[in-house]
């Protein structure tokens, strides 16, 4: 798949990054990852992300993250473009992008580098080296220590037709905006903010139409009718789900800090297709917020 190719699936529906499963001793456990792609790729996600924020890509060794991605590429192969996330300094951003095309991933989404905070030069400098490092598509995750500026964006992609993308998990409308008017259609657009579903209209007003879906991991077909909904503008439906599952699952979710894989991965659980727990240093839900997250789910019928 050509980077062109790429950004045209990330543009044309519902994205989600797949839960990555590990064993009771925090092992990577292949065959129910391979399962858990086989079960979600029904369902009409567009691309899917292996080994993004999601999926845990923080815990993961090197060697894990290949066998992730491969996992991924094969088992997806000819159905669902499979993404890789990729992080931290630029050499090791560039070692994973590498693993990750190597692998048979269509593209890469950069996450943000590790806990040193750098000058838009150096972001510049990050971005541009791992775009540079490979073929396929990448996208730029605006998150955490990395928050480019419309003026840093355009250099990259003048300097990298390869850069196909930009995920905004900031909430910073103004930067939206301005990278949006800025760049027009030479990149796509994706809402990533954590549970984006409540974000999805006034991102789409600001020209972000497109999200990643967390949800979309144990509850697939709900992740889908608000999808359609919202693309639909069936204000109806989307305030619905919104007041009757979104915000009391926010609430749940806001009582941890790392509650954002924490509580799809306890309901993947629920729905029984776990992926096993959290590695640390996220924790597990406590059983009462299991409790409540399965009522929620109840409401909401068979998956």
């Amino acid at each position: 798949m050509t980077p062109n190719e790429l950004k045209k699936a990330l543009s044309s529906g519902l994205l989600s990054f797949p839960l990555t499963d590990f064993d009771k001793e925090l092992r990577f456990e292949p065959k129910g990852y391979a399962g858990r792609l086989e079960w979600l790729m029904p369902y009409g996600a567009t691309v899917l992300f292996a080994a993004g924020g999601t999926g845990e890509f923080f815990s993961l060794e090197p060697q894990e993250y290949a066998q992730v991605i491969k996992v991924a590429a094969d088992t997806c192969k000819g159905s669902v473009p499979i993404v890789g996330g990729a992080g931290g300094g630029t050499t090791l951003a560039i070692k994973y992008a590498q693993e990750a095309e190597r692998n048979g991933a269509a593209g890469v989404l950069l996450l943000p580098h590790y806990l040193t905070e750098a000058t838009q030069d150096g972001l510049v400098a990050h971005v541009e080296a791992v775009c540079k490092s490979v073929k396929i598509g990448v996208i730029v995750y605006n998150r955490g220590a990395t928050r480019l500026t419309a003026e840093s964006v355009a250099k990259i992609a003048d300097r990298c037709p390869n850069l196909i993308g930009f995920k905004d998990g900031t909430g910073d409308i103004e930067r939206v905006v301005s990278i949006r008017r800025k760049l027009g259609d030479r990149l796509v657009y994706i809402g990533g903010m954590p549970t984006h579903e409540v974000y999805a209209n006034a991102y789409k007003a600001l020209g972000v139409p497109t999200y990643s879906s967390a949800i979309f991991n144990f509850i697939p077909k709900t992740a889908m009718e608000f999808y359609n909904a919202y693309w639909a503008g069936d204000m109806a439906t989307t305030n619905r789900l919104i007041d009757e599952f979104f915000l009391p699952y926010l609430a749940i979710r806001n009582r941890g800090e790392g509650y954002a894989v924490s509580i799809v991965k306890a309901g993947a659980t629920l729905v029984g297709k776990s992926a096993g727990p959290v590695r640390p240093p996220l924790t597990d839900l406590k059983p009462q917020e299991v409790e409540e997250l399965a009522a929620l789910i109840r409401k909401l019928g068979p998956q």
